[in-house]
């Protein structure tokens, strides 16, 4: 197991971070995934107050394991609030459920709209609470994790009140480059939020990404790639049970690339510009806003990754989401186009936009689903 800085915490945590969002079928499972990620080296371990009973299961774990609290990093992560008050609750009773004495970091969880971030920056909001409990030794490190859209990130650590970011980048998802760029002159840590599951669905490949990755696995190739960057401090892995750990920890290092690995990057890169040709979207963003408030590049992404690399597994994934999700996934399907052009002039490749949206949700559309979040 490598380690690294964690930006300006100090911390040295490991490249590979356990989270605990998946691990909630038994607790003798949980607990022999926790044993397991520790004896592989793992030091840092994440949950959060909206994975189930994830906290409570950790904090017994911690205990029944003996493990020695000195030589681990916990993290959780507790939504903003508008009120000090319900934060500083909120986090004596995650302090509760963990039986810890101190948090080694706080993440506040989703700083995803311009209103989160207004309750963040005010006076008598949330990081009131957060600022009392550093002050009293409960939390040594504070950060946040969002799912936001970028200039809401760069605000955010604008406001110098986080020493890391939990963020979604990968190979896939590249918009965020300019986050890494910032953090970096802040010196915060980077940790980057499930890039097996939120990366592409890496567990189970399309026979397309697989053929055009060799002789790489497509999971293997995401984790170097996130790691051949020195300001990326740690990847989460989620398993489900130990065996879902020996993969990724027994194949992945953080030594430069191999000149396979990027000669896989430069073919996956050719293939998506000759399979889309003229309409590929290139991830720009001019196109919004959108008056029906269609995120019009995240579909367009996913149909590039469902047309290049056969990625329509992971495209139905994540275009369900739309109209489910609230503000961890905004946006309004695509079958909402009218038609009425605004886009269009925007965008600088000048694609038939209302045709690709239509396009899109034919492919990925599925069953209604139940609304996940307010």
């Amino acid at each position: 197991m490598q380690y690294r800085r964690f930006g300006k915490t100090n911390l040295s945590l490991s490249v590979f971070s356990l989270g605990t969002m998946r691990s909630l079928a038994s607790l003798e499972t949980f607990q022999d995934t926790v044993s397991s990620a520790l004896e592989k080296g793992i030091n840092h371990l994440e949950t959060a107050r909206g994975y189930g009973d994830s906290e409570r299961r950790l904090g017994e774990a911690l205990k029944q394991l003996g493990c020695d609290r000195s030589k681990l990093v916990i993290t959780t992560k507790i939504s903003p609030t508008p009120d000090a008050e319900t934060m500083a609750q909120q986090i004596s009773e995650s302090l509760e459920r963990l039986q810890l004495d101190y948090l080694d970091c706080l993440a506040v969880h989703g700083i995803n709209t311009w209103e989160h971030l207004d309750w963040v920056k005010a006076p008598k909001g949330c990081m009131a609470a957060v600022r009392a409990a550093v002050a009293a030794g409960q939390i040594r490190h504070v950060g946040f994790s969002t799912h936001g859209f970028r200039e809401v990130i760069e605000a955010t650590i604008h406001t110098n009140l986080f020493e890391f970011v939990n963020l979604h980048y990968y190979y896939f998802f590249q918009r965020h480059a300019a986050v890494i760029d910032l953090a970096e002159t802040k010196d915060m840590g980077v940790f980057i939020i499930s890039p097996a599951d939120k990366g592409g669905l890496l567990y189970t490949p399309p026979a397309q990404l697989h053929s055009l990755c060799h002789p790489c696995e497509p999971l293997h190739l995401t984790y170097r790639w996130l790691l051949s960057d020195p300001r990326v401090t740690t990847l989460s892995v989620g398993p489900a049970s130990p065996e879902e750990l020996d993969w990724p920890l027994s194949n992945v290092d953080d030594s430069p690339l191999t000149p396979s690995e990027t000669a896989a990057l430069e073919r996956l890169e050719q293939h998506l510009q000759t399979t889309l040709g003229s309409d590929r979207c290139s991830q720009c963003y001019q196109c919004l806003p959108c008056p029906e408030e269609i995120h019009i590049p995240e579909v367009l992404r996913l149909r590039n990754l469902a047309v290049a690399y056969d990625m329509s597994t992971f495209g139905q994934y994540r275009y369900r989401m739309f109209e489910n999700a609230g503000h961890w996934f905004p946006g309004t399907k695509a079958n909402r186009c009218t038609d009425c052009g605004d886009c269009l002039p925007r965008c600088p490749e000048q694609l038939d936009i209302p045709s690709l949206l239509r396009d899109t949700h034919d492919r990925l559309k599925g069953p209604d689903r139940k609304r996940l979040w307010g």
